[in-house]
């Protein structure tokens, strides 16, 4: 598996000085996506509607709006 393509702006782009340790999404080469973020999931994990779940190897991480929304350009409708 290999990373294809960065989703949205870089760090620097987004106003990042330094351009280090910000949230970023990533496009991987089996379609599926990597993400780059705060792990909440303590925090966040009590708070999950009843109809949602995760499993012990997953992490609930928060990416920023903006993060989101940059990407959005580059996500395909279908």
């Amino acid at each position: 598996m290999n990373i294809v393509r960065r989703l949205g702006d870089s760090p620097r782009q987004r106003g990042s000085m330094a351009g280090e340790t910000c949230p970023d999404l990533f496009e991987l080469s089996d379609g599926t996506f990597a993400v780059i973020g705060t792990d909440r999931t303590e925090e966040l994990d009590p708070l999950l509607p009843a109809d949602a779940s995760r499993a012990d190897h997953e992490r609930i991480v928060v990416i920023t709006r903006d993060v989101l929304l940059r990407a959005k350009r580059d996500i395909p409708d279908a």
